[in-house]
């Protein structure tokens, strides 16, 4: 997949007849897949290109002037909508500027004179330009005069409940992650780049990989049963998400994975984790021989799945 951040002036003037969606993508949970499954079709039968262009950032965070937690990272949801099936991704900076056009401005801009979209399928309820006044009947009737076909991507339902990034952010941070697997499609996943911690899991025996999340929306504080592919290979694997309160009070949260059957270095790699399943709450031992008894059974169970 290409990856572009932004729409330089000309970039895309040669693209075989792209097929376009747009939107935060946060998650590319069900509904997302849907409507991509739809562009790739499209594209695949118009002999075009499959096109998803994102957000660098939520735009809530933009017009509130305030952090959203995000389910995934820009990096990890490039990821996401690779897999989906896109051949090119572009990234636009969001920008107040681009919150005050209006919907068919912001068509015009984006699809229009730099894409050059042959078609564009919008999410089934989805919303955009100034105060989301864009809707599909507007982005239909801005298609109909510049000869652009708009599709609406159907509506995606899982047990009564519509599927929706917000449905899935509520769901990890309750720490319901067979509700949020079942919107997203697959299990829950974590994708940061390893770091140097202070290296007391090694000196316990047990080595860690400490993971930057890079502002991912995390699950609540506890052990976890994962896996994590390496070179290939795919790895059982213990994470703790937490701060460690055996070894004092008022520690920083972190995220360390301990990789089964692995014992190279992964400093400066990106790590996903794929969370299968919550083992315990986070607790305070008496001491580090209570705590390493409980991170072997933790071990022993992770090696389940």
């Amino acid at each position: 997949m290409e990856r572009h951040l932004g729409l330089p002036a000309g970039r895309f003037a040669s693209l075989p007849s792209p097929i376009v969606t747009f939107g935060v993508f946060d998650g590319v949970h069900l509904g997302h897949q849907a409507v991509l499954a739809e562009v790739v079709a499209w594209a695949r039968e118009a002999k075009g290109t499959a096109v998803a262009m994102t957000f660098d950032r939520h735009p809530q965070a933009v017009l509130r002037g305030a952090p959203v937690q995000a389910i995934a990272s820009v990096e990890h949801r490039l990821r996401w909508l690779e897999r989906a099936g896109a051949a090119v991704a572009i990234v636009l900076p969001f920008t107040v500027e681009m919150a005050k056009l209006e919907p068919e401005a912001f068509l015009d801009r984006f699809l229009g004179q730099e894409l050059h979209a042959k078609g564009l399928i919008l999410g089934f309820d989805q919303r955009f330009g100034h105060n989301a006044a864009g809707d599909f009947a507007r982005a239909k009737a801005w298609g109909d005069a510049r000869g652009v076909e708009v599709r609406r991507g159907p509506e995606v339902v899982r047990a009564g409940v519509k599927v929706s990034s917000s449905a899935i952010r509520m769901a990890i941070a309750g720490g319901r992650l067979d509700d949020a697997a079942a919107m997203l499609g697959r299990p829950p996943s974590l994708l940061g780049t390893v770091v140097h911690g202070d290296g007391r899991g090694g000196r316990i025996g047990v080595p860690t990989a400490n993971l930057d999340l890079h502002h991912e929306l995390v699950p609540p504080r506890g052990v976890y049963a994962a896996t994590c592919e390496i070179d290939g290979k795919v790895h059982r694997t213990d994470v703790n998400i937490g701060q460690r309160p055996t070894f004092g009070s008022g520690r920083a949260e972190t995220i360390e994975a301990h990789v089964l059957d692995y014992s190279g270095d992964l400093s400066g790699r990106d790590l996903e984790l794929v969370l299968v399943r919550k083992l315990r709450d986070e607790r305070k031992f008496d001491g580090v021989e209570a705590l390493v008894a409980q991170i072997r059974a933790d071990i022993a169970e992770a090696r389940k799945g």
